[in-house]
């Protein structure tokens, strides 16, 4: 498979190298890698935002979507191997909600922080001043574009290291297994250890246009409310909602 993705990269760099050596040199010291000036092309793709297309100097295909693509499948297999190393005990259903938790766009919107990338993102001139390079769900798909881009040119191994060396040394791994990720779920339980009704979730409000509503939920446990959240989806609310009512039970627990 890495054969066909060199010779596709033999392709993408019959043009000349870009220009921006020193752009790649400072990135390729701030990923821990070092990149090839053959290579820049690929790597001008991986940071390229789709709202490029606007200036129509490039195509779609010529953005880091393709290569987002790739690097999800890439980094699913990297932290697998990952885990299943450094937690020769655990059994699959630990293994496959770690996996989720480190692969999920929340903890590649931290690692693409904590290596800037806002900063190497390429945007179109329509799309300056909205924020787009700060984005959660741009930032994430371009730390996989990236995971993408030293794979076909540098290799599995080259990728995995990169991957090992950001969850060593930018995540608090204890900390990520520990995480709660379901409050509802764990508020359900407490319910039920309790002996009471099941929580009650309700719409206070939404507001928003269509594409960007923002949902405001309120839970109930034998009707009293118990906590409220927002979200941009009715789950997301819900989530927050729920995570509001645990802390108000800790509080009273503590009392």
């Amino acid at each position: 498979m890495i054969e066909r993705f060199k010779r596709w990269l033999r392709i993408e760099s019959d043009s000349k190298y870009s220009p921006n050596s020193a752009r790649f040199k400072h990135l390729g010291n701030k990923l821990g890698i070092t990149i090839l000036p053959e290579h820049y092309k690929i790597f001008e793709k991986a940071l390229r935002h789709r709202s490029i297309v606007d200036n129509e100097k490039f195509d779609s295909f010529e953005t880091y979507e393709r290569l987002e693509f790739l690097g999800d499948a890439v980094l699913d297999l990297i932290v697998t191997e990952i885990l299943f190393e450094k937690f020769p005990t655990e059994n699959e259903g630990f293994l496959t909600k770690l996996r989720a938790k480190i692969v999920r766009g929340d903890t590649l919107y931290h690692l693409a922080q904590k290596l800037d990338l806002n900063n190497y993102l390429e945007i179109g001139d329509r799309a300056a001043g909205q924020g787009i390079e700060f984005s959660k769900s741009v930032l994430s798909d371009v730390y996989e574009s990236l995971i993408a881009a030293i794979y076909v040119t540098a290799g599995y191994e080259k990728a995995y290291q990169f991957v090992l060396n950001n969850i060593e040394t930018l995540l608090n791994l204890n900390e990520v297994v520990n995480h709660i990720d379901n409050y509802k779920s764990v508020l359900m339980e407490y319910s039920q250890s309790q002996k009471l009704k099941l929580p009650k979730y309700t719409v206070l409000s939404e507001h928003g246009p269509g594409h960007n509503k923002t949902f405001h939920v309120a839970v109930f446990i034998e009707n009293e409310k118990m906590g409220e959240g927002s979200g941009k989806s009715k789950k997301q609310a819900e989530q927050q909602a729920a995570r509001a009512a645990l802390e108000k039970l800790e509080k009273q627990t503590d009392r």
